[in-house]
Parts: C-alpha cells; sequence; structure tokens
C-alpha cells in the first residue's frame, strides 16, 4: 500500500502542475513532508517511533502513538484492542530498557513519574516500579530477557507485521486502486501477447503444413506422375517381357518393376511387415514420400493382369497377331526402358541375397539417403536427451536415463557487449543482467520474454545482487566507490551509499536472507592501471569486507581480514544467514560467523585467486573455483580438508578468451558466477566455450559427471544461473556477445 500511495502523489503531484495550482501544490508538499502517517509506510513509521526512543523523547512518543490510536487502531474491532495494548506496553518497556542500556538514569526515574498515574492500575507494570533502583538489571531473571536482542527484534517484527496486516485491510479511495488496474492491465497485455504469439505460432504451422502438401501433390516426379496413366498396352509389355506366373509370384512384387533406376537408392535395407504395400518391398527410394508411394499404388493395383506361362525372360510370348505387332512396336519404342528394368531386377536380387551386416554397411556409405517407409519419423530435439536411455534398453542394455530433458531454449539479445552478471531473483521473476559496458537491463520471462527496466550508469558498474526482502530492490556497486540502492518497480535509485574512497572496486555484494543487511567487498586501484577485462596481477591488490544495514544505509562494522586486507572476490550466504563464505585474490577461503561477526576458520584453497564459492545443499561443505582450474568441494566442519577435486578446462574457470578476425583477441577476468546448483543441489551448472554444461555430483571420482550441454551459444559463456521451480528449472548462460539463453528443463524423475 505504501508504495501505491507514492505512486498516487506523484500522479496527483503532476496533475496540479499541469493544471497550475501552485498553491494546493504547495500546500500539498508541506502536508506530506509533516504527514505522521509516513504515506502508510510501515517501515518510516517503525523509524520514527525508534527515532523517539533513541533521543528519549517521551512526550513525542507518547503523542505519536495517540495519533496512531486515533487515526487507525480506534477503527478496529474490539477484539484486536487487546492486541493494541499488549503493544503499547512492549513499546513503552521498550523505551525504558533503552535508557537503562544508554546509562541514562534521569529518564528512567522521568518515565516512571509522569506514567506513575496511568501504569499503576496495570497488574503487568506491577513489578517494573523496582527496576530504577536494581543494581544490574539485566542480570536479574525478571527483567533479563526484556534486555535481550532476540526480544527487541521480536517486538519490532510483530509491530511490523501488526501495521502491514492492518494497512492492507483498510478501505482504501478508488484513486489508490489505480496502481492495481495499472498492474491487472499490464498482466493482461502481457497474456495477450502470449496468445498473439501462439496465433501466430499456429498459422505459421498450418501455412508450412499447405506449402508441403501442395509440393507433395503437385511435385511429383515424372515417373510417379505417370504411374496412374500407364495404359495397357504398357501393362501387356511389360508382363510378356517378364513372362511371370501369378501362381509362382506374389501379384505385389508385379508393380516393383516400374521403377527405374535412376530413381533408385541402393544399399537400404528392405522392411517387410504385416500389411505392407506393394510398392514397399521395394528399395527405399529418394524422391516420392510416402503418401505418394500409397496413391501410386492404389491407381495401379485395379487393373486386370491376365495369368501368363511360365517361360524365359529372353523368349518372346505366344499372343494374337494384334499383339505382337504391338508389342514390337512398343519395345522399339521403349527399349532403354526394358533395360533399366532388366538391371533393377539384378540388383534387387543381389540385394535381397546379401546378409544384413553387409547391407548396414552399404547404408553407411550412402550419406545423403532419406530412411526408408517404414522408418517413424524423428523426434524433436528435447527429447534426443533420454533416448540413448530407451535405446539401450531395446538393445539389451542397461537403461540410463537422463535427468534432465531440454524442453526449449530462448534467447536475450538486448545487450551489446560482453555480460559481467546475470541473476535471478528469490521469486524466479526476474532476471538482472550487466554488461562490460555498465548497461544494466531488468527483464522477465515468463509468460514472455520481456525487458522491464534499463539502467544507464555514468560510471563503470562491477557488482550486482538482487535484496532479498523485498525482491524487487536491486543493489548495484560501481568502479568509484558507491553502492547503489535501486527500486525495480518504482525505476529509481532510493540510495547511493559512499562506501570507501581509498577502496573504490566494489567487487562483490551478498544480502543476506534475512533482508536487513548486505555484505560489500571493495578493493584498492590496481598498481599498474590494468582494465577490468586485463588479467589480475599476480599480488592481491588491498581490499575491505564492510556490513552495512539496508534500513539505516549505515555500515555497521569492517569485518577482520588476516593475515592482511585483501580484495574479496565472491561472497555467499547459508540459508538462514548465519554463515558467510568468501572467496578471495590471495587464494583463501574464510568462513565468517555472521552472529559473533568474526572469522572462525580460513584457509588456502587455490594456487592463485578464488573466482567462485557456493555453500553445498546440505551447507556441510563449500564449492569453489579458482585460477588453477580446479572444482573443490571442503569440509566446513574440518578446516581444510578436501572431500573431492576435479580440474575444469580455462573455457570453464577463465580468463575468458574471444578471438577475432585481423588478430583481435578480448579477454575478461571472471566476475560473475561460475557454476549454480539445481534445487535439489546434485548437479551444477558450469561455463563453457559454446553454452551451459550441466555435471552431476558423485562422491567418488571424478568428483563430476557431465550429463547435459545446453549449448547454443556462439561465444563463451562468462557467468551462469539457474532458478528451479517444481520439476522445471530455468538455466541462464551469459556469454562475451552480449547474447543470454535461457534453457528450459524437465527433470526426470526416478
Amino acid at each position: 500500500m505504501g508504495s501505491a500511495v507514492e505512486r498516487t502523489d506523484e500522479h496527483v503531484r503532476e496533475y496540479l502542475i499541469y493544471r497550475g495550482f501552485t498553491g494546493t501544490l504547495k500546500n500539498l508538499d508541506h502536508e506530506i513532508k509533516t504527514d505522521k502517517e509516513k504515506g502508510f509506510r510501515v517501515d518510516k513509521i517503525i523509524d520514527q517511533l525508534q527515532h523517539f526512543i533513541q533521543i528519549f523523547d517521551l512526550c513525542g512518543l507518547k503523542d505519536y502513538w495517540l495519533y496512531l490510536d486515533r487515526r487507525l487502531f480506534c477503527r478496529l474491532e474490539d477484539v484486536y484492542r487487546s492486541t493494541v495494548n499488549k503493544l503499547r506496553t512492549s513499546l513503552y518497556r521498550y523505551y525504558v530498557i533503552n535508557t537503562i542500556q544508554k546509562g541514562n538514569v534521569e529518564k528512567t526515574h522521568e518515565f516512571f513519574q509522569k506514567q506513575a498515574q496511568e501504569l499503576q492500575g496495570q497488574a503487568e507494570w506491577r513489578d517494573w516500579f523496582i527496576l530504577p533502583f536494581i543494581h544490574a538489571p539485566e542480570q536479574n531473571p525478571a527483567f533479563s530477557p526484556y534486555f535481550s536482542r532476540q526480544w527487541s527484534d521480536t517486538f519490532l517484527v510483530s509491530l511490523h507485521n501488526f501495521l502491514s496486516v492492518l494497512f492492507q485491510c483498510m478501505p482504501q479511495p478508488v484513486l489508490l486502486s489505480f496502481d492495481a488496474e495499472v498492474q491487472k492491465t499490464t498482466s493482461l497485455a502481457e497474456e495477450n501477447e502470449q496468445f498473439r504469439q501462439m496465433v501466430f505460432a499456429l498459422q505459421t504451422e498450418c501455412r508450412d503444413q499447405r506449402d508441403v502438401d501442395e509440393v507433395n501433390h503437385h511435385k511429383l516426379p515424372v515417373y510417379v506422375q505417370n504411374m496412374d496413366r500407364l495404359g495397357d498396352t504398357e501393362l501387356d509389355l511389360v508382363s510378356s517381357q517378364r513372362a511371370i506366373s501369378t501362381s509362382t509370384t506374389p501379384s505385389r512384387n508385379f508393380f516393383s518393376t516400374f521403377l527405374p533406376q535412376g530413381r533408385r537408392t541402393p544399399g537400404k535395407t528392405p522392411q517387410v511387415t504385416a500389411g505392407s504395400s506393394p510398392n514397399q518391398l521395394a528399395v527405399g527410394r529418394k524422391d516420392p514420400p510416402i503418401n505418394q508411394t500409397a496413391k501410386s499404388k492404389e491407381a495401379v493395383q485395379p487393373k486386370e493382369v491376365k495369368p501368363v506361362s511360365s517361360q524365359p525372360l529372353t523368349s518372346e510370348p505366344s499372343s494374337s497377331h494384334s499383339q505382337q505387332s504391338t508389342n514390337q512396336q512398343t519395345n522399339q519404342q521403349s527399349h532403354p526402358r526394358h533395360r533399366r528394368v532388366q538391371d533393377h531386377e539384378k540388383e534387387r536380387k543381389e540385394l535381397f541375397s546379401k546378409p544384413p551386416s553387409q547391407i548396414l554397411e552399404k547404408k553407411g556409405e550412402a550419406g545423403e539417403m532419406e530412411p526408408p517407409v517404414e522408418t517413424s519419423s524423428e523426434a524433436p530435439d528435447s527429447s534426443l536427451n533420454s533416448r540413448s536411455g530407451r535405446g539401450g534398453a531395446e538393445g539389451g542394455g542397461l537403461s540410463v536415463e537422463q535427468p534432465f530433458i531440454k524442453l526449449s531454449q530462448e534467447e536475450y539479445g538486448e545487450h551489446h557487449s560482453s555480460i559481467m552478471h546475470c541473476r535471478v531473483d528469490c521469486s524466479g521473476r526476474r532476471v538482472a543482467s550487466l554488461d562490460v559496458d555498465g548497461v544494466i537491463k531488468v527483464w522477465s520471462f515468463n509468460p514472455i520474454m520481456q525487458t522491464k527496466a534499463t539502467i544507464m550508469s555514468k560510471s563503470s558498474l562491477l557488482s550486482l545482487e538482487w535484496a532479498t526482502k523485498p525482491d524487487r530492490l536491486l543493489l548495484l556497486g560501481s568502479g568509484v566507490g558507491t553502492v547503489r540502492l535501486y527500486d525495480t518497480d518504482a525505476k529509481k535509485n532510493l540510495y547511493e551509499m559512499n562506501i570507501d574512497e581509498t577502496h573504490p572496486r566494489i567487487l562483490s555484494l551478498a544480502c543476506s536472507p534475512s533482508g536487513s543487511s548486505f555484505v560489500c567487498s571493495a578493493a584498492a586501484l590496481s598498481q599498474t592501471g590494468s582494465t577490468e577485462s586485463s588479467p589480475r596481477l599476480p599480488v592481491p591488490v588491498s581490499g575491505q569486507l564492510l556490513l552495512w544495514d539496508t534500513k539505516t544505509v549505515k555500515q555497521q562494522l569492517q569485518f577482520s581480514l588476516e593475515p592482511e586486507p585483501v580484495a574479496i572476490n565472491c561472497t555467499a550466504f547459508n540459508h538462514n544467514g548465519n554463515l558467510l563464505v568468501t572467496g578471495a585474490a590471495d587464494g583463501v577461503i574464510r568462513l565468517f560467523d555472521m552472529q559473533r561477526y568474526e572469522s572462525v576458520m580460513s584457509w588456502r584453497a587455490h594456487d592463485g585467486e578464488v573466482y567462485s564459492v557456493e555453500f553445498s545443499y546440505d551447507e556441510n561443505t563449500v564449492f569453489s573455483i579458482g585460477e588453477d582450474g580446479k572444482f573443490i568441494q571442503w569440509n566446513i566442519h574440518r578446516c581444510g580438508v578436501k572431500q573431492s577435486e576435479q580440474a575444469l578446462p580455462q573455457d570453464a574457470t577463465g580468463p575468458f578468451v574471444l578471438s577475432g578476425y585481423s588478430g583481435y583477441r578480448q579477454v575478461q577476468v571472471p566476475r560473475g558466477r561460475l557454476f549454480a546448483f539445481d534445487s535439489e543441489g546434485q548437479h551444477i551448472l558450469t561455463c563453457s566455450s559454446s553454452g551451459g554444461l550441466i555435471y552431476r555430483l558423485t562422491n567418488g571420482e571424478p568428483a563430476l559427471e557431465n550429463v547435459l550441454s545446453l549449448g547454443g551459444h556462439k561465444a563463451p559463456v562468462v557467468t551462469v544461473d539457474w532458478c528451479s521451480a517444481v520439476d522445471c528449472g530455468t538455466c541462464l548462460t551469459a556469454s562475451m556477445d552480449g547474447k543470454i539463453k535461457l534453457s528450459t528443463l524437465l527433470a526426470q524423475k526416478s
């Protein structure tokens, strides 16, 4: 509701400017600045209450709560009155505890003096009047829970949730529904576009099918077109030349002699099945399609063929004088045809007399031939991944079913330079991609691929990360020492944080799953002034690892990096944000306890820099890829102990090289994620020179087993991401030519 109110205020302000109501506009701006409801923004209301508590303004705190009570809480039903009273009691206790923790005893006595008349009759405050006179109250069993961080966080979250639900349930004016209508209209437009694409695809398919039918009906080979117009004279001629008796030769073999030698494809193994047509017994042909062969058979079969006596092929048939004259004239005209028929019959007999192995050898030599008539139509590309398993089962081998089927692959081509980062948000609805020119695209792929926002930056951008709560926010790290918080829905910058001028390169960002903070890795400039696309120096540069609060937009602390401050290349939280793992330019992996904000272990992981690091699915191990080209699994319960190790090719670990004409050569150091896990943590997606590669994690040697190549790229893939939802997963692979491939996979459950 808060965002809708904010956007509505902007629309009203724009309307007043358009109408020239400057006086009303000034009053509106003044009212908005002094608005106690903070535009129904719950976070701002909580911040205002905390502000009064931090400055020990008891009167301001009471007045603000009374305003909320008159404006909001009084409209609630009586059943919620007890909840409001409990929240007010907790708010006052939060104030008293803060005065004691800050050592301001005067404010503690002031609270009980001013509130004595109101609180004396309440049972929940009866024991609290002794609090100012207790030495070390934080150790007293009755009051110690209120001094814990857990109690204060629980209270603030409860108050936040209560206000959020209250604002959602409040009756809203018609003007505020404008935002919902816009979203509904946008959704309908996307759905209409999807249906339009489906209609266009169906129309194209019908048009292609109609064209194929026209080709099949009107562009037949000459000898097939003439087969349904053969005269009795030609039929009698062929029957007399072959002199085959119907008692010894089945009638279905008769029409195979009409196939000329030039139209025949040798080396195909004929397959005779029950119910086969006469023409199916002939050797597989290249030109005539199946349906035309069937039509030819139907056109020729109705003709009556009289049985003749069995005589050698060279003997003349005994017939009437008229038939002899006719046959002689026709024989003179079709002597080449007669010779081709004889050659065809001879080669056909040789073909059938050979064993199947020789036939298969000849079939492999003829590379341009079509499959025989009985061969089933080819399966779509999406089923090729699992065909080997089924084929092995049919052939008597072991059935090995592939874990994934590639259903489709789409391309996003809005970037015009090499990609550095490509990440899906927590909900799986949006993708943010960053290229080396500093252009960021925020786009969706469901139901259709559509660009939502384009962010242009004057300064170079080096890192990108989605916020977890809310997931519409995007963290952008620059090369000039700033981090921006960008709202992808409102399409504007919310905050810009200045990190450190001495360490201006923001190499990595990681947002805590709780959404309350994020980790920022800042590094100093390179001594030689090398560009971001050139290989890093062998000597690591200085760096810092900082923790920032997303609510107050202030730095909380700086982590200690032992043995010396070094640039952190990659960071990752575990599922609840209690652990943080980092990979540094000195090849060391460090594990931090985020409850105590200190390093619990560190070890030398790679010869060279650590490029990418992630927790495993069960969070008992950590996976890393380094400059030495190794993919290693580490046990976090035993410092520096490897569980598995495997060398990867350079196109999976970098630096990535793109070569072109005239000696052109572009080199890019890894910046984004080099590997990603599926939803169950059993498979990983890595980079390659032509697309993503999916491996299965094994417990033995080798540590990785290649199961599927996604392909589709013409340039090296430099970063990947994997978004999983139910059985279908979406793999993102981004390359140096600015292309991003979105592959949809279907997981096959065993």
